[in-house]
Parts: structure tokens; sequence; C-alpha cells
């Protein structure tokens, strides 16, 4: 018995595919990082290895490569909320996730924007909701444990964070972004008990 060519073409084909759009995807987000969510879609299609026909057979457009970006991001970021509320304290769990979603929102400013103002009509990626449950999850769990206030909300931190985020967009603004986080962290604890 022979073996059937076509059958052993087709896993091969989309293993190439996923494996293309892998690096399309993360090399997308390198270059939209650089230069914003206007950047070159050739410059990333370069990036990634492949040529231009291959990005657009993949993202047949720029917001659905930027929601790719964004939507793989958020996951990550979502991610990391479940694995710092299951290995760190809740007051560690919920500075470090506040920690990397500043630097998520730094590092990807305009590009939900970008989503919005791009193609009239197309479906959204509701980007802020899935960010504020994640916030709400690791701020709950330091609430309960007490060592967060009681009338703070998720809305409340993922307000004031993006607004440290735009404030200080500038590479070199670092060093701020970090001081007006830890500022936002000691007003989220709990007042000291029987103060």
């Amino acid at each position: 018995m022979t073996a059937d060519p076509d059958r052993n073409a087709a896993p091969a084909r989309r293993t190439d595919a996923r494996l293309n759009r892998e690096r399309l995807v993360a090399a997308a987000e390198e270059v939209f990082a650089e230069a914003g969510p206007g950047a070159s879609l050739n410059a990333i299609a370069r990036r990634a290895g492949v040529g231009p026909g291959t990005l657009y057979r993949h993202f047949p457009n720029r917001q659905s490569l930027l929601t790719a970006v964004l939507t793989d991001r958020i996951r990550a970021l979502c991610a990391r909320a479940g694995e710092l509320r299951d290995t760190a304290s809740p007051d560690e769990a919920l500075a470090r996730w506040l920690t990397a979603f500043l630097a998520h929102a730094r590092a990807h400013r305009g590009m939900g924007s970008a989503l919005l103002l791009d193609e009239p009509g197309a479906p959204p990626v509701d980007c802020h909701r899935v960010i504020v449950d994640a916030a709400r999850d690791v701020l709950g769990r330091a609430q309960r444990d007490g060592s967060a206030r009681a009338d703070l909300t998720a809305e409340d931190l993922v307000q004031l964070v993006t607004g440290i985020a735009l404030s200080t967009m500038r590479g070199e603004d670092e060093a701020r972004a970090a001081r007006l986080l830890d500022l936002v962290l000691d007003a989220a604890h709990a007042a000291p008990r029987g103060g």
C-alpha cells in the first residue's frame, strides 16, 4: 500500500500557515510598538520573513492585523492575572498585574483607537471589558484579603493606569510612569487597621 501524498501535505500546509500567522503577529507587535498603528504592512511582512501576499492571505487589511495583535496581547495580559492569582499574595498579585498592564498600555498606545477609527462597521474588540474583568479579579482578591481599599473599583484602577500610560508615552518617561504607579498602589492600599 502506498502513502497518499495529499493526506500528508494538508497537515504540513496547515502547520506552515499557522507558523506564518504567528510570525506575522509577532512581527506586527514589534513594528507597531516601534512605529505606531500606521506602520508599513510591507515592513511587517519583511520582519516576519514572508511576502506581502502571505500577510494579506492571513490579514486582509490593517484592522484585522491590529485586532490580532491586540487580542493576542490582551489574552496574555489576562492570563497573567490568573497566573498571579494562583502564585502570588493578593497584594503582590495586584501590584505585579498593574505593572504588567501599565507596560502593555504604554507599548500599545493608539492601537485601540486605530481599531475604532480604521473601518466603520467592523466588529469592535471589547478590550476595555476584558481588561476590567482581569483587574476586577486581582483587585477583588486583594480586597477580600483586606490589603486593598474596599471602595476602589476595577474601573478606577484601569482608568488611573491608562492615564499614567497616556501621560508618559515617551520612552524616557519610564521612571515617571513607575513612580506614578507606585503612588496609585499606595492609594489603593487599605487604611492601616486601628489607626
